[in-house]
């Protein structure tokens, strides 16, 4: 996880800009928008201030169930309990690398879950999802009408769904957000 406070900062001044002040990320880089007119004291001030809220933005949107396998575990337990009335129990929740064709998988036969690095830096609703999707796989095996109507206790199915589907487009990856 690259930190707001370790990234190139690119500031661009616009003389159409009059008042407002923007900041956001472009890959590795944080671009600060600012009025032409602004000094440089006031251009420092400003970008500080705006990459101490895109940090506090970013941080804010994070789960900590990215810091470690043993926390993945935890939020799985605490899904589970919430959508699957505490019926799916995981040996383990692991961190893997990057899969080529899908977010996460499931074994049924030993319990066991594997979620994909490419999903730590997702907003934490979206990693919510896929960790009930993946749960779910341990109480009913396919992507059949029942086992739908059970990943569906999750409200944020559909707009999930949409993220990760946006997400593999826009990056080019062959994953299919049903698996």
């Amino acid at each position: 996880m690259l930190l707001v406070t370790q990234a190139e900062v690119e500031v661009r001044r616009s003389t159409r800009r009059r008042r407002t002040v923007t900041a956001y990320r472009d890959g590795d880089k944080v671009i600060v928008l600012i009025p032409a007119r602004m000094s440089r004291s006031e251009e420092e001030h400003w970008v500080a201030e705006m990459l101490a809220r895109l940090q506090r933005s970013e941080t804010k949107r994070r789960s900590p169930a990215r810091q470690s396998d043993e926390a993945l575990l935890l939020r799985c337990a605490n899904l589970s309990a919430r959508y699957l009335g505490g019926k799916a129990n995981p040996a383990s929740v692991r961190w893997v690398p990057p899969m080529r064709t899908r977010w996460a998988s499931c074994t049924p036969s030993d319990r066991t879950i594997r979620i994909s690095e490419r999903l730590r830096d997702v907003p934490s609703w979206v990693l919510d999802y896929v960790l009930v999707h993946e749960l779910t796989h341990l109480l009913v095996p396919g992507h059949g009408p029942r086992f739908w109507e059970l990943v569906r206790n999750y409200p944020r199915t559909e707009r999930a769904v949409g993220y990760l589907e946006g997400l593999a487009a826009a990056a080019g990856w062959e994953i299919e957000a049903e698996d």
